[in-house]
């Protein structure tokens, strides 16, 4: 696979090709994705929405009236479930939301993401990271020049200075990222990925080790 490839300073390299980059058949890996990004946001979620039964709402078991003689329709206890204020039937009650998946399948929804990604020439490579003062005005000039467009970046390393890391949290276009840490929503929500050469090779050593077992 050819990337366009970038000095430090963001000045255009020519290309790199990169032999051992991952391979998929057009559609395999596509559901793993799916059900990988289902994953997080249901893991996201609270779970906590509650509702009380009849036996948990606070009141009286006391019948309302009478049961005949009024001309109303009989009734029991302020908790009936047809009644305002009463309990609720099938409500939602707090549970986990939380789904699990292993590490393969998480392994091939990650690389599909990034195959996807590089076949729609969104992934360009850096020699490295770095900025010479921690400004943003400094990484916002190394954005124009590398991805002047992207709305929104994904820049990829094995780990980020402090001065950099500085220079970087206050452009709301562009993101940090360890290789490491990487999973495949966060490859899919990025319109570009710049990857350091350490943070590719990080990545890469996760497909090959996964190919060796």
């Amino acid at each position: 696979m050819k990337f366009k490839f970038f000095n430090s300073d963001g000045s255009a390299n020519g290309d790199k090709v990169v032999d051992n980059f991952p391979n998929l058949d057009e559609g395999k890996g596509v559901d793993a994705l799916r059900q990988s990004i289902i994953a997080v946001h249901a893991n996201q979620r609270q779970g906590n929405a509650s509702t009380k039964v009849r036996s948990e709402v606070r009141g009286s078991g006391k019948k309302i009236y009478r049961q005949k003689g009024l001309g109303v329709g009989r009734a029991g206890d302020k908790k009936a479930t047809q009644r305002r204020g009463g309990g609720v039937v099938f409500g939602p009650r707090p549970r986990s939301y939380n789904q699990k998946l292993n590490k393969k399948l998480k392994l091939l929804a990650m690389k599909r993401a990034l195959v996807d990604q590089a076949v729609s020439e969104n992934i360009v490579l850096i020699e490295e990271w770095k900025v010479s003062e921690p400004k943003t005005k400094l990484f916002l000039g190394l954005m124009n020049k590398i991805v002047p467009d992207a709305k929104k970046v994904l820049a990829i390393d094995d780990s980020f200075d402090g001065k950099f890391a500085l220079a970087a949290r206050n452009l709301s276009t562009a993101r940090l990222g360890r290789a490491q840490d990487l999973g495949a929503l966060d490859i899919v929500q990025c319109d570009q990925i710049i990857l350091s050469l350490k943070g590719l090779d990080i990545l890469l050593a996760k497909f090959n080790t996964e190919t060796a077992k």
